[in-house]
């Protein structure tokens, strides 16, 4: 496997369908003493064992850095910095200590700011032989297209949504198809949001949306101490699943509310459901901290009120 594959990878698809975990499965094989003959990883020789136990010294994971903050612990940031690409030279430059491959994985890739994408692309282009470099990526097409221009591309899909159902309910997820509609078919980005007391907080706030009229401020209650870009999400996709049950008849994200769904796509008015969909899809990377949370909810509901005509009732 090692002679054919490519010196660089760029993985890419939708956050939470399992690219990291192939990356490093991937990793494994590579530095695996005794692989199989496709290439997977043995998981018993030292290679994999030290793997295992994240002290392999021949392998790189690099991603947004833990800083330390005055008001946390740590705080984790958005961007790979020069400085940590700058610090794999050595890495690059020296001997394999086991005398086999070495392999960097960065993830996500897009995070390196432009200052840390340029210095990477001194060792994508002529990486010693054995090096091998693993870009994981959730949006691609944010990298700069020097770096895309240096790596095979490969898009991994989601995985099986019957078997990703069956898996996430094995794990403890309540309504398993349900999760997986709502994150786009991504298991391990449901998985996540299990942990966090997410599906709550979202049935509370979808349970204000669904009512025949909408109670604006009892709507922003029920949103409170929830992070913004949840809030924000539940809206793009409501109001992504009014506009395309009101084209085609179906939803995407919110099975379970289609009733109150197919009520409200009945009342908006089509284009501006695109339009408020698209504001929330823009408002998503910009609104993280507002400086009034509680009002910023309030005016985002009021335009979504004001997507339905005055004289809509309950079906």
């Amino acid at each position: 496997m090692k002679s054919t594959l490519p010196h660089a990878l760029l993985l890419s698809g939708p956050r939470g369908i399992g690219k990291l975990a192939f990356a490093r499965a991937l990793s494994q094989g590579l530095l695996c003493e005794t692989p199989a003959p496709r290439g997977s990883a043995c998981g018993t020789c030292s290679g994999c064992l030290w793997f295992d136990a994240g002290t392999h010294p021949d392998y790189r994971q690099v991603e947004p850095a833990l800083v330390e903050s005055e008001t946390e612990d740590a705080v984790k940031k958005t961007t790979i910095s020069v400085e940590q690409v700058r610090a794999l030279a050595d890495f690059v430059n020296i001997s394999s200590h086991r005398g086999g491959a070495k392999v960097i994985v960065i993830e996500p890739a897009e995070a390196l700011n432009v200052n840390a994408a340029n210095a990477l692309l001194k060792s994508l282009e002529e990486p010693p032989s054995g090096t091998f470099f693993l870009l994981v990526s959730h949006r691609p097409h944010q990298l700069l297209p020097t770096i895309r221009s240096r790596c095979q591309s490969i898009a991994l899909r989601a995985p099986d949504r019957a078997a990703a159902a069956a898996w996430l309910a094995q794990q403890g997820v309540q309504a398993a198809e349900v999760a997986l509609a709502h994150v786009g078919n991504a298991p391990l980005l449901a998985l996540e949001l299990n942990a966090s007391g997410y599906w709550g907080a979202r049935t509370a706030f979808l349970n204000q949306l669904a009512r025949p009229e909408l109670d604006v401020f009892a709507a922003a209650q029920a949103a409170e101490g929830s992070p913004i870009p949840h809030v924000l999400a539940w809206l793009q996709k409501w109001s992504y699943d009014v506009a395309q049950h009101r084209a085609v008849g179906r939803v995407r994200y919110n099975p379970d509310y289609e009733k109150a769904i197919a009520r409200a796509s009945a009342a908006a008015k089509p284009l501006a459901v695109l339009r408020f969909n698209r504001e929330m899809v823009k408002a998503q990377r910009n609104a993280q901290h507002p400086l009034n949370a509680r009002l910023f909810v309030e005016d985002v509901l009021l335009m979504y009120r004001n997507l339905f005509a005055k004289t809509a009732v309950a079906a």
